[in-house]
């Protein structure tokens, strides 16, 4: 139920603070959902109990355990677009669109979304040429991942 789900999850994630942290950082996030579901803990089954299928699995803990508002992905991405536009504006046009569907990916299907270089080959990301080209278009692949790990910390921090 519910109300066990929030229970344990506050006994998980007593502090939102330190939660929010670690979970804008993808390698942390993992070892929380692993950790979830080593407990039996699923984000579909949390989604199920809170009614809530469009909800993103930060925002689903916060709320079962903390009671905090509920936002779906589409507004967490929503929020990112318009409160962090100087993000977006650093990259080139092309970069920034395919930020852009990353993110309009997240907000459709969540976070699996971000995995690099696995969606390169996804449409529509693939359809700006090879993971080569794309890469270039960061600048190389080591600040390709930079700004979809800054994109998904911005996409938690608010």
């Amino acid at each position: 139920s519910a109300d066990y789900a929030g229970e344990k999850l506050r006994t998980l994630f007593p502090d939102v603070k330190e939660l929010r942290k670690q979970w804008s950082d993808p390698a942390a996030r993992t070892k929380i959902i692993e950790s979830l579901a080593e407990r039996g803990i699923s984000f579909d089954e949390l989604a199920e109990a809170a009614g809530q299928p469009e909800a993103d699995p930060f925002d689903l803990i916060c709320h079962l355990a903390h009671n905090a508002p509920l936002r779906t992905r589409r507004e967490r991405a929503h929020a990112l677009r318009t409160d962090r536009k100087d993000f977006f504006g650093q990259y080139s046009p092309e970069a920034r669109q395919i930020l852009e569907e990353l993110l309009e990916k997240y907000a459709e299907h969540g976070t699996a979304q971000f995995v690099l270089p696995d969606v390169l080959d996804v449409p529509p990301i693939s359809n700006h040429g090879q993971p080569g080209e794309i890469v270039r278009l960061f600048g190389g692949a080591k600040e390709l991942r930079e700004a979809v790990t800054q994109l998904q910390t911005l996409l938690y921090s608010a």
